[in-house]
């Protein structure tokens, strides 16, 4: 008798186990799964795009100015003459 108790018992044992896996199981996927998708479209209007810094009528130098600074320096001067040599074609 001391050994079928001792069976019933490791058997008992191990459908506890297996009953809180399922049952932690069923909790974890039971959980809401689209919150960070919601708070992210809440929070859609403060997206980089959406900030003043980025738009046209904010900037302190127009697109024109800059590209005219940036032709002036030696870093585009190397970048054009280097040009023609990194071609893999």
């Amino acid at each position: 008798m001391a050994k079928s108790f001792n069976e019933l018992k490791q058997f008992l044992l191990k459908e506890k186990e297996k009953h809180d896996f399922e049952k932690a199981v069923r909790t974890v996927y039971s959980r809401p799964k689209n919150k960070l998708t919601q708070t992210v479209k809440k929070a859609k209007h403060q997206a980089p795009s959406g900030l003043e810094c980025f738009k046209d009528e904010y900037r302190t130098y127009s697109v024109k100015e800059t590209n005219d600074y940036i032709q002036g320096t030696s870093y585009f001067e190397n970048y054009q003459a280097m040009q023609g040599q990194d071609s893999y074609e």
